[in-house]
């Protein structure tokens, strides 16, 4: 597009939008309409945002409840490892002790089985999600949840029980990116790092029901105190598939398939008629057409390659970043609670006790994290975040060169702040970040993406962690948190030069940002005008048109 350098308004190139009007039929009614949907989204209170789009929080929340399946399935199996049922079923005696242990090498195989399965499953989401929608797909995939639970219920060896967990994660890989995307665009911007943070909770009610359920079957001695565990998976999909078929399509789906009739009137459903009139609706969906049009103009294209392509690859790189950073934090001690506190030094049932407490903090810890979000933003909430972590990882390691019992306590109290930390911060901003950071087209596949980089880095953890804390591998116990420290401190120097400021922004705003390669720092303090006319509302010190550069 041509820019005008002879513009009055203080050196700022404006926007020619000469080629969205040859693209959008009834241009000037479809920008204006989005502009006055835009400006209402972007005045639009707390209060009165969730008065209006109650249904869809509603819809949200009741769909990422997948994500406590999911939560309680995926880390239930690292909680079999010191309980005494499971180990007289799938133990090897370990000849130093006479004792039966989990092997380190099954521990990462039964670890990265669910997460190589759920690559695979990200994969097929990305394509299924984008040609079939979230809803046909999140029906499909319960269904086929339903029938591979299965497989660990009745498995009788190692073998049988990791491969069990591969064909499970098919599913749930599905489900760790779609309940996401489908999160960010049926509510306003308001309310969207609530509902996206809300997932990691639901991850958190998850884990802690599994941690609840594997303590009280602790004093079972026969296969069902490891058999009834995985069986309670069932309780999950039968309801969430009902809700599931009565809920609203993604209307943002529906704009890029062209079905912007159906768009509105899944925007209908989504509002409170009462305060959000049908013209509203025709407005919110002309904001979306705009956004669509202004995404295909700067690029083109809805595969996985062209999420590597222009500026796409920026914004792919930070979602995937983002999301391996929540391993390379330290967070996955966590995952290992049990077996830290064992080898820490904690009796079976004292270990069993604080993993609760330890579990709890995935729930307290987004509940703080829904105030100190909007109060100090995405980027510098994740990287405090990083920082906090890196500095209890830094005496974790240090009380590990002693033995006395106030050690060992010290380290278990510590590793339960840990979590609270990491779930205040980065835990849920991580999901908020991926939710907005993509574009509208790609968002899908750049959140498909960004979890495979999380798997890939689960697998790699999955196979040093078990290892840093068997006492037939390299028994490095609670000294582990020298190791994450430097991780964690690597991971906070990448994000302050990386990761961008998106609270506040309209998907529209996010494209003409990166369009404009705008450094991370200046992201939050930079001005954009995606609609370049006249009544346009300022937003920062900044301006930037689309398809305009900086000079």
């Amino acid at each position: 597009m041509a820019a005008n350098p002879e513009d009055p308004s203080g050196g700022v190139i404006r926007a020619d939008n000469t080629r969205l009007a040859q693209e959008l039929d009834n241009y000037a009614e479809v920008i204006h309409d989005a502009a006055k949907a835009d400006y209402a989204e972007h005045n639009m209170s707390i209060r009165e945002a969730f008065r209006i789009h109650k249904k869809a929080v509603f819809w949200s929340i009741l769909l990422s409840a997948a994500l406590i399946m999911e939560g309680y399935d995926v880390v239930v199996i690292a909680s079999f490892y010191e309980q005494p049922a499971f180990l007289k079923r799938f133990g090897v005696v370990n000849p130093a002790t006479g004792l039966k242990v989990i092997p380190a090498p099954w521990q990462s195989g039964l670890g990265n089985g669910s997460s190589a399965g759920g690559i695979i499953g990200l994969l097929i989401n990305g394509w299924a999600s984008e040609r079939f929608g979230p809803r046909r797909t999140y029906i499909i995939s319960m269904l086929g949840m339903i029938i591979s639970i299965f497989g660990p219920v009745f498995s009788q060896s190692l073998a049988a029980l990791t491969a069990s967990e591969i064909i499970c994660g098919l599913f749930w890989g599905v489900f760790q990116t779609l309940t996401t995307a489908y999160a960010s665009e049926v509510c306003p911007i308001v309310l969207r790092g609530y509902l996206t943070a809300y997932i990691n909770m639901c991850w958190g009610i998850g884990i802690l029901l599994s941690s609840g359920v594997v303590r009280a079957t602790l004093t079972i001695n026969s296969d069902w105190g490891w058999r009834l565990p995985f069986v309670i998976q069932w309780v999950w999909p039968i309801p969430l598939i009902i809700g599931a078929y009565f809920a609203p399509e993604s209307p943002w789906w529906l704009v890029r398939q062209g079905r912007h009739e159906d768009a509105e009137r899944s925007v209908a459903r989504l509002t409170n008629p009462e305060y959000f009139s049908k013209e509203d609706a025709k407005r919110s969906v002309a904001n979306m057409i705009h956004t669509t049009a202004i995404e295909r103009e700067i690029q083109d294209g809805t595969s996985y390659l062209q999420c590597f392509t222009g500026i796409d690859l920026r914004r792919t790189e930070i979602a995937m970043m983002v999301f391996a950073m929540q391993l390379l934090s330290g967070e996955n001690l966590i995952g290992q609670g049990v077996q830290f506190f064992v080898q820490a030094g904690l009796g079976t049932i004292a270990a069993y006790d604080i993993n609760i407490a330890l579990n709890s903090m995935f729930i307290i810890g987004t509940v703080a994290s829904w105030f100190l979000l909007y109060r100090f933003g995405r980027r510098t909430l994740y990287i405090g975040g990083l920082v906090l972590m890196g500095a209890v990882l830094l005496i974790i390691g240090a009380l590990g060169f002693s033995n006395s019992d106030g050690a060992k306590w010290a380290s278990g109290g510590l590793l339960v702040f840990l979590n609270f930390a990491y779930n205040a911060t980065l835990g849920a901003v991580c999901y908020v970040i991926i939710a907005e950071v993509g574009s509208t087209r790609l968002r899908a596949k750049t959140i498909v993406l960004a979890r495979c980089a999380y798997q890939l880095m689960n697998i790699i953890c999955g196979i040093i962690v078990p290892r840093m804390l068997s006492p037939t591998a390299w028994n490095w116990g609670p000294k582990s948190g020298l190791f994450w420290f430097g991780s964690a401190a690597l991971s906070a120097t990448y994000c302050w030069f990386r990761v961008p400021e998106t609270m506040g922004r309209s998907y529209g705003e996010l494209d003409i940002l990166f369009e404009n390669k705008i450094p991370a720092w200046r992201f939050s303090r930079t001005k954009v005008d995606q609609f370049g006319l006249p009544d346009a509302v300022p937003h920062s010190d900044e301006k930037i048109s689309h398809d305009s550069k900086q000079e």
